[in-house]
């Protein structure tokens, strides 16, 4: 059998390492230029580090009614699902996590951490039929892991429908795959932090659609007066989450899903494998003394392939 010859193009989008990989090399200049078009109109849209995106003057609006672009209506929907599984709000900003990943302070002095619930995400007013939204004083929209998740869906498609074939995107280890899959699938290497280079002998895994998402909290810490914080909030405490697992790995129907699933399961701790059963969501879970425990198909090592599902 002849190998597929993949074209690549590796580049930086929305704070993270964005990968795309054509399976028709020629269309790869058509494909990048339809992802970095993705990317940049999300980046504008829904980012909460640019002050002048759209998503930072809603939340300058408080208590007042906004009709939204159709792209931040998408984002604003997709982190409002998320948040009935998750209900990870603003607390990250209170955890020290107010800028870029890039720009935080590895060290900094202790935070006045007060367990409380994160507040106000139920109170927001949305209808995805007018796009209008309304985000009551004292609440914060912050769509981070799902917007970067959603670019990554929307970023495959769009580059599909300019290159043909098969396109993989990864955004931050956030995965989309849209079109054709090479023989064999799309071959995935599971770890905790997608900026490490692929290395043999790591577990590898085979998708032919949908997406893969990884959560977890070893990669993305800080430090403050000597607490080590990360930022997965748990919604009980609003303190970022005392999880069993440092990592969730899940595939589904799309990234958006799959990201919403990972995120969700380092919260539920000890609950998550039985939830994730139950959704029949394929996932990989990494206790925090290294055990590895699968749901709903994910394959042995010695296995590779999976069919994602719809959360």
């Amino acid at each position: 059998m002849t190998a597929t010859v993949l074209g690549i193009a590796d580049d930086r989008a929305l704070g993270s390492a964005l990968r795309l990989i054509v399976t028709r090399p020629h269309s790869l200049a058509a494909a990048k230029a339809a992802v970095d078009d993705v990317t940049a109109a999300m980046d504008a849209a829904a980012s909460r580090f640019r002050e002048h995106s759209e998503l930072s003057r809603l939340n300058a609006r408080p208590d007042r009614v906004t009709i939204v672009s159709p792209l931040l209506a998408q984002a604003i929907g997709a982190a409002l699902r998320g948040a009935e599984l998750t209900h990870v709000g603003h607390a990250i900003r209170l955890a020290g996590y107010d800028t870029d990943f890039a720009s935080v302070p590895q060290q900094g002095e202790p935070l006045q951490l007060v367990a409380q619930p994160v507040p106000g995400w139920r109170a927001i007013r949305f209808s995805p039929a007018t796009r209008t939204v309304l985000v009551p004083r004292g609440v914060e929209l912050d769509l981070g892991a799902t917007a970067k998740a959603l670019a990554a869906d929307l970023a495959a498609a769009a580059a599909w429908r300019a290159a043909g074939g098969g396109v993989l995107v990864s955004l931050g280890g956030d995965i989309s795959v849209a079109g054709e899959a090479p023989d064999g699938g799309w071959l995935i290497q599971t770890g905790e932090d997608s900026a490490v280079p692929l290395a043999d002998g790591e577990e590898t895994i085979s998708i032919t659609s949908g997406g893969v998402a990884t959560s977890g909290t070893t990669v993305r810490r800080w430090s403050r007066g000597g607490v080590v914080l990360h930022h997965i909030i748990d919604p009980a405490s609003g303190l970022p989450a005392k999880s069993c697992w440092r990592t969730a790995t899940v595939a589904a129907a799309s990234c958006v899903d799959a990201n919403i699933a990972s995120t969700a399961a380092i919260v539920m701790g000890e609950n998550a494998a039985a939830w994730l059963e139950m959704n029949h969501l394929a996932a990989r879970l990494v206790h925090r003394a290294g055990t590895v425990e699968r749901t709903a198909g994910w394959p042995q090592p010695e296995k590779s392939k999976l069919i994602p599902t719809i959360l």
